[in-house]
Protein backbone atom coordinates (compact mmCIF):
# COMPACT_ATOMS: atom_id res chain seq x y z
CA UNK A 1 0.00 0.00 0.00
CA UNK A 2 1.73 3.58 -1.05
CA UNK A 3 1.61 6.38 1.19
CA UNK A 4 -1.52 8.22 -0.84
CA UNK A 5 -3.70 4.72 -0.04
CA UNK A 6 -2.64 5.08 3.21
CA UNK A 7 -3.50 8.42 4.04
CA UNK A 8 -6.83 8.21 2.01
CA UNK A 9 -7.81 5.19 4.12
CA UNK A 10 -7.44 6.82 7.13
CA UNK A 11 -9.53 9.87 5.77
CA UNK A 12 -12.20 7.31 4.88
CA UNK A 13 -12.03 6.10 8.62
CA UNK A 14 -11.70 9.44 10.69
CA UNK A 15 -14.69 10.68 8.32
CA UNK A 16 -17.00 7.88 9.05
CA UNK A 17 -16.01 7.98 12.70
CA UNK A 18 -16.61 11.39 12.50
CA UNK A 19 -20.41 10.91 10.75
CA UNK A 20 -20.88 7.89 13.35
CA UNK A 21 -20.42 10.44 16.33
CA UNK A 22 -22.47 13.14 14.47
CA UNK A 23 -25.55 10.50 13.33
CA UNK A 24 -27.96 12.86 15.50
CA UNK A 25 -27.03 15.97 13.82
CA UNK A 26 -27.55 13.95 10.32
CA UNK A 27 -30.88 12.61 11.52
CA UNK A 28 -32.49 16.22 12.69
CA UNK A 29 -31.06 17.70 9.30
CA UNK A 30 -32.89 15.13 7.32
CA UNK A 31 -35.89 15.35 9.61
CA UNK A 32 -35.66 18.86 8.62
CA UNK A 33 -35.24 18.01 4.70
CA UNK A 34 -38.05 16.23 4.53
CA UNK A 35 -40.38 18.65 6.66
CA UNK A 36 -39.13 21.36 3.79
CA UNK A 37 -40.01 19.44 1.48
CA UNK A 38 -43.39 18.60 2.56
CA UNK A 39 -43.85 22.51 2.99
CA UNK A 40 -42.20 22.80 -0.23
CA UNK A 41 -45.15 20.92 -1.86
CA UNK A 42 -47.94 23.00 -0.69
CA UNK A 43 -46.21 26.21 -1.85
CA UNK A 44 -45.68 25.45 -4.92
CA UNK A 45 -49.41 24.55 -4.84
CA UNK A 46 -50.40 27.98 -3.92
CA UNK A 47 -47.67 29.69 -6.09
CA UNK A 48 -49.17 28.01 -9.24
CA UNK A 49 -52.63 29.78 -8.20
CA UNK A 50 -51.53 33.05 -6.75
CA UNK A 51 -48.73 35.28 -7.58
CA UNK A 52 -47.53 35.23 -3.90
CA UNK A 53 -43.25 35.30 -3.38
CA UNK A 54 -42.15 32.80 -1.63
CA UNK A 55 -41.88 34.07 2.12
CA UNK A 56 -45.56 35.23 2.03
CA UNK A 57 -46.55 31.99 0.52
CA UNK A 58 -44.70 30.24 3.42
CA UNK A 59 -46.46 32.26 5.96
CA UNK A 60 -49.83 31.28 4.84
CA UNK A 61 -48.76 28.17 4.44
CA UNK A 62 -48.04 27.62 7.99
CA UNK A 63 -51.34 29.81 9.15
CA UNK A 64 -53.50 27.73 7.29
CA UNK A 65 -51.84 24.10 8.94
CA UNK A 66 -51.72 26.06 12.27
CA UNK A 67 -55.48 27.53 11.76
CA UNK A 68 -56.57 23.60 10.55
CA UNK A 69 -54.77 22.17 13.61
CA UNK A 70 -56.80 24.84 15.80
CA UNK A 71 -60.26 23.81 14.44
CA UNK A 72 -59.05 19.66 13.97
CA UNK A 73 -58.14 20.46 17.77
CA UNK A 74 -61.38 21.89 18.88
CA UNK A 75 -63.50 19.20 16.99
CA UNK A 76 -61.29 15.74 18.04
CA UNK A 77 -59.48 16.80 21.25
CA UNK A 78 -62.08 16.76 23.45
CA UNK A 79 -63.43 13.21 22.83
CA UNK A 80 -59.49 12.54 22.46
CA UNK A 81 -59.05 13.24 25.81
CA UNK A 82 -62.05 10.89 27.05
CA UNK A 83 -60.88 8.42 25.22
CA UNK A 84 -57.00 8.51 26.32
CA UNK A 85 -58.27 8.51 29.76
CA UNK A 86 -60.97 5.57 28.99
CA UNK A 87 -57.82 3.68 27.86
CA UNK A 88 -56.09 4.38 31.10
CA UNK A 89 -58.76 3.14 33.04
CA UNK A 90 -59.27 0.26 30.83
CA UNK A 91 -55.74 -0.86 30.13
CA UNK A 92 -55.46 -2.91 33.80
CA UNK A 93 -57.99 -4.74 32.76
CA UNK A 94 -57.03 -5.79 29.60
CA UNK A 95 -53.28 -6.40 31.45
CA UNK A 96 -54.98 -8.76 33.57
CA UNK A 97 -57.60 -10.68 31.02
CA UNK A 98 -54.36 -11.28 28.69
CA UNK A 99 -52.36 -12.71 31.89
CA UNK A 100 -55.22 -15.29 32.74
CA UNK A 101 -55.88 -16.10 28.94
CA UNK A 102 -51.99 -16.96 28.70
CA UNK A 103 -51.80 -18.60 32.32
CA UNK A 104 -54.80 -21.23 30.76
CA UNK A 105 -51.97 -22.84 29.17
CA UNK A 106 -48.79 -24.35 30.77
CA UNK A 107 -46.69 -23.53 27.73
CA UNK A 108 -47.09 -19.80 27.82
CA UNK A 109 -46.37 -19.46 31.28
CA UNK A 110 -43.24 -17.62 30.96
CA UNK A 111 -45.02 -15.24 28.92
CA UNK A 112 -47.44 -14.76 31.24
CA UNK A 113 -44.77 -14.35 34.62
CA UNK A 114 -43.15 -11.53 32.11
CA UNK A 115 -46.51 -10.02 31.55
CA UNK A 116 -47.57 -9.70 34.84
CA UNK A 117 -44.23 -10.28 37.01
CA UNK A 118 -45.93 -8.75 40.34
CA UNK A 119 -45.53 -5.63 42.20
CA UNK A 120 -42.20 -5.43 44.99
CA UNK A 121 -40.47 -2.67 45.90
CA UNK A 122 -37.40 -4.14 43.37
CA UNK A 123 -39.71 -3.81 40.70
CA UNK A 124 -41.55 -0.35 41.59
CA UNK A 125 -37.87 1.16 41.84
CA UNK A 126 -36.86 -0.67 38.06
CA UNK A 127 -40.45 0.79 36.88
CA UNK A 128 -39.16 4.30 38.00
CA UNK A 129 -35.71 4.41 36.48
CA UNK A 130 -38.15 3.13 33.13
CA UNK A 131 -40.42 6.02 33.52
CA UNK A 132 -37.64 8.26 34.42
CA UNK A 133 -35.07 7.27 30.85
CA UNK A 134 -38.58 6.89 28.77
CA UNK A 135 -39.10 11.19 30.04
CA UNK A 136 -35.81 12.25 29.41
CA UNK A 137 -35.46 10.88 25.89
CA UNK A 138 -39.44 12.01 24.85
CA UNK A 139 -37.52 15.30 26.25
CA UNK A 140 -34.07 14.85 23.91
CA UNK A 141 -37.32 13.59 20.95
CA UNK A 142 -39.10 16.91 21.73
CA UNK A 143 -36.04 18.91 21.18
CA UNK A 144 -34.99 17.33 18.10
CA UNK A 145 -38.12 17.63 16.87
CA UNK A 146 -38.54 21.79 17.43
CA UNK A 147 -34.91 22.00 16.07
CA UNK A 148 -36.17 19.92 12.97
CA UNK A 149 -38.94 22.09 12.59
CA UNK A 150 -36.99 25.29 12.51
CA UNK A 151 -34.49 24.14 10.11
CA UNK A 152 -37.44 23.17 7.62
CA UNK A 153 -38.75 26.33 7.59
CA UNK A 154 -35.40 28.39 6.99
CA UNK A 155 -34.78 25.57 4.34
CA UNK A 156 -38.05 26.07 2.26
CA UNK A 157 -37.91 29.86 3.12
CA UNK A 158 -34.70 30.14 0.91
CA UNK A 159 -33.93 26.67 -1.20
CA UNK A 160 -32.15 28.39 -4.15
CA UNK A 161 -29.44 29.06 -2.03
CA UNK A 162 -29.07 26.28 -0.06
CA UNK A 163 -28.76 24.34 -3.39
CA UNK A 164 -26.33 26.97 -4.65
CA UNK A 165 -23.95 25.86 -1.53
CA UNK A 166 -24.44 21.94 -2.53
CA UNK A 167 -23.45 22.38 -6.04
CA UNK A 168 -20.49 24.78 -4.76
CA UNK A 169 -18.69 22.26 -2.81
CA UNK A 170 -19.49 19.67 -5.77
CA UNK A 171 -16.73 18.82 -8.36
CA UNK A 172 -17.51 20.81 -11.43
CA UNK A 173 -17.83 18.06 -13.93
CA UNK A 174 -20.57 16.60 -11.60
CA UNK A 175 -22.32 19.51 -11.01
CA UNK A 176 -24.82 18.54 -13.71
CA UNK A 177 -25.65 14.90 -12.41
CA UNK A 178 -26.19 16.72 -8.41
CA UNK A 179 -28.60 19.11 -10.04
CA UNK A 180 -30.75 16.50 -11.60
CA UNK A 181 -30.12 14.83 -8.29
CA UNK A 182 -31.55 17.06 -5.71
CA UNK A 183 -34.73 17.85 -8.34
CA UNK A 184 -35.07 14.09 -8.81
CA UNK A 185 -34.79 13.42 -5.14
CA UNK A 186 -36.93 16.35 -4.78
CA UNK A 187 -39.48 15.40 -6.62
CA UNK A 188 -39.58 11.73 -5.40
CA UNK A 189 -39.99 12.78 -1.93
CA UNK A 190 -42.04 15.20 -2.45
CA UNK A 191 -44.59 12.34 -4.22
CA UNK A 192 -43.99 9.79 -1.57
CA UNK A 193 -45.14 12.90 1.19
CA UNK A 194 -48.58 13.38 -0.21
CA UNK A 195 -48.97 9.86 -1.25
CA UNK A 196 -48.49 8.29 2.36
CA UNK A 197 -50.00 11.71 3.83
CA UNK A 198 -53.57 10.48 1.94
CA UNK A 199 -52.79 7.80 2.74
CA UNK A 200 -52.75 8.03 6.22
CA UNK A 201 -55.53 10.01 6.42
CA UNK A 202 -58.16 7.71 4.53
CA UNK A 203 -56.95 4.86 6.60
CA UNK A 204 -57.79 6.93 10.29
CA UNK A 205 -61.60 7.76 8.25
CA UNK A 206 -62.03 4.17 7.67
CA UNK A 207 -60.94 2.75 10.60
CA UNK A 208 -62.96 5.74 12.67
CA UNK A 209 -66.04 5.04 11.07
CA UNK A 210 -65.70 1.17 10.66
CA UNK A 211 -64.99 0.52 14.57
CA UNK A 212 -67.80 3.36 15.39
CA UNK A 213 -70.45 1.12 13.06
CA UNK A 214 -69.03 -2.04 15.01
CA UNK A 215 -69.64 -0.46 18.36
CA UNK A 216 -66.16 -0.64 19.10
CA UNK A 217 -64.25 1.40 22.41
CA UNK A 218 -62.40 3.96 21.54
CA UNK A 219 -62.90 4.14 17.52
CA UNK A 220 -61.63 7.73 17.32
CA UNK A 221 -58.23 7.06 19.85
CA UNK A 222 -57.89 3.51 17.53
CA UNK A 223 -58.31 5.10 14.09
CA UNK A 224 -55.83 8.27 15.26
CA UNK A 225 -52.77 5.69 15.86
CA UNK A 226 -53.91 3.26 12.44
CA UNK A 227 -53.53 6.52 10.48
CA UNK A 228 -50.09 7.80 12.16
CA UNK A 229 -48.45 4.18 11.80
CA UNK A 230 -49.39 4.00 8.04
CA UNK A 231 -46.61 6.03 7.88
CA UNK A 232 -44.29 3.15 8.85
CA UNK A 233 -45.05 0.13 6.27
CA UNK A 234 -45.17 -3.41 7.09
CA UNK A 235 -44.88 -2.49 10.87
CA UNK A 236 -47.20 0.38 11.61
CA UNK A 237 -50.28 -1.23 10.11
CA UNK A 238 -49.47 -4.33 12.15
CA UNK A 239 -48.83 -3.04 15.40
CA UNK A 240 -51.74 -0.19 15.10
CA UNK A 241 -54.05 -3.42 15.11
CA UNK A 242 -53.49 -4.69 18.41
CA UNK A 243 -55.13 -1.57 19.95
CA UNK A 244 -58.08 -1.98 18.39
CA UNK A 245 -58.07 -5.65 18.93
CA UNK A 246 -57.34 -5.97 22.68
CA UNK A 247 -59.94 -3.25 23.81
CA UNK A 248 -62.57 -5.65 21.58
CA UNK A 249 -61.58 -8.29 23.47
CA UNK A 250 -62.89 -6.02 26.94
CA UNK A 251 -66.08 -6.38 25.14
CA UNK A 252 -66.58 -9.65 23.37
CA UNK A 253 -65.17 -12.36 21.44
CA UNK A 254 -67.42 -12.02 18.50
CA UNK A 255 -66.36 -8.63 18.67
CA UNK A 256 -62.84 -9.10 18.71
CA UNK A 257 -62.76 -11.76 15.82
CA UNK A 258 -65.12 -8.54 13.57
CA UNK A 259 -62.71 -6.01 14.49
CA UNK A 260 -59.93 -8.11 13.73
CA UNK A 261 -61.76 -9.21 10.38
CA UNK A 262 -62.20 -5.56 9.59
CA UNK A 263 -58.59 -4.30 9.84
CA UNK A 264 -57.07 -6.88 7.99
CA UNK A 265 -59.54 -5.61 5.04
CA UNK A 266 -58.61 -2.38 5.74
CA UNK A 267 -54.79 -3.21 6.05
CA UNK A 268 -54.92 -5.25 2.78
CA UNK A 269 -56.75 -2.46 1.02
CA UNK A 270 -53.98 0.61 2.12
CA UNK A 271 -51.16 -2.24 1.43
CA UNK A 272 -52.38 -3.58 -1.99
CA UNK A 273 -54.32 -0.84 -3.72
CA UNK A 274 -54.67 2.79 -1.75
CA UNK A 275 -51.11 3.03 -1.24
CA UNK A 276 -49.63 1.99 -4.50
CA UNK A 277 -52.62 3.78 -6.98
CA UNK A 278 -51.45 6.74 -4.89
CA UNK A 279 -47.55 6.37 -5.15
CA UNK A 280 -47.58 4.55 -8.82
CA UNK A 281 -46.33 8.10 -10.59
CA UNK A 282 -43.45 8.42 -7.94
CA UNK A 283 -41.96 6.23 -6.14
CA UNK A 284 -42.38 1.97 -6.23
CA UNK A 285 -40.75 0.54 -2.62
CA UNK A 286 -40.28 -3.02 -2.50
CA UNK A 287 -41.21 -4.14 0.84
CA UNK A 288 -38.35 -6.50 1.34
CA UNK A 289 -36.17 -3.30 0.76
CA UNK A 290 -38.60 -1.11 3.47
CA UNK A 291 -38.47 -3.76 6.31
CA UNK A 292 -34.98 -3.62 6.13
CA UNK A 293 -34.41 -0.36 6.24
CA UNK A 294 -36.76 0.00 9.20
CA UNK A 295 -34.87 -2.77 10.97
CA UNK A 296 -31.58 -1.70 10.08
CA UNK A 297 -32.00 2.01 11.00
CA UNK A 298 -34.62 0.93 13.88
CA UNK A 299 -31.60 -0.41 15.56
CA UNK A 300 -29.30 2.00 14.55
CA UNK A 301 -31.04 5.08 15.63
CA UNK A 302 -33.89 3.77 17.59
CA UNK A 303 -37.72 5.13 16.64
CA UNK A 304 -36.46 8.36 14.77
CA UNK A 305 -34.33 5.96 12.47
CA UNK A 306 -37.73 3.83 12.19
CA UNK A 307 -39.84 6.84 11.23
CA UNK A 308 -37.21 8.28 8.74
CA UNK A 309 -35.92 5.15 6.89
CA UNK A 310 -38.61 5.49 3.82
CA UNK A 311 -38.13 9.17 3.02
CA UNK A 312 -34.48 7.65 3.87
CA UNK A 313 -34.98 4.75 1.22
CA UNK A 314 -36.86 7.41 -1.32
CA UNK A 315 -33.71 9.52 -2.02
CA UNK A 316 -31.56 6.88 -2.00
CA UNK A 317 -33.58 4.77 -4.62
CA UNK A 318 -33.15 7.87 -6.79
CA UNK A 319 -29.38 7.83 -6.10
CA UNK A 320 -28.45 4.70 -6.50
CA UNK A 321 -30.49 4.67 -10.20
CA UNK A 322 -28.55 7.62 -11.37
CA UNK A 323 -24.90 7.17 -9.83
CA UNK A 324 -24.64 3.77 -9.14
CA UNK A 325 -26.61 2.22 -12.30
CA UNK A 326 -26.17 4.31 -14.82
CA UNK A 327 -23.13 6.30 -14.15
CA UNK A 328 -21.09 2.68 -13.09
CA UNK A 329 -22.82 -0.58 -13.85
CA UNK A 330 -24.41 0.72 -16.88
CA UNK A 331 -20.69 1.75 -18.29
CA UNK A 332 -19.11 -1.45 -16.76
Amino acid sequence: MTAQSALLTLTAVVLGLLLWQLRWVLLVLFGAVVLAVALDVLIHQLQSRFRLDRPRALLVVLATLLLAGVVIGQLLLPELFTQVQQLGRDLPQLINKVSTLLGQDPRLASINQAVSPGLNPDNLQSIGRQLLGVAGGAANSMVQVLLAMLLGILLVLDPASHRGMVLAITPRPARDLMLELLDESRQALGGWLSGMTLSATTVFLLTWGGLAVLQAPLPLLSGLVCGLLTFVPTIGPTAATVLPVGLALLQSPQLLISVLVFRLVLQNFEAFLLTPLLLRKTVNLLPTVALMAQLSLGALLGLPGVLLALPLVVVLQVVMQRVVVQQVMDRW
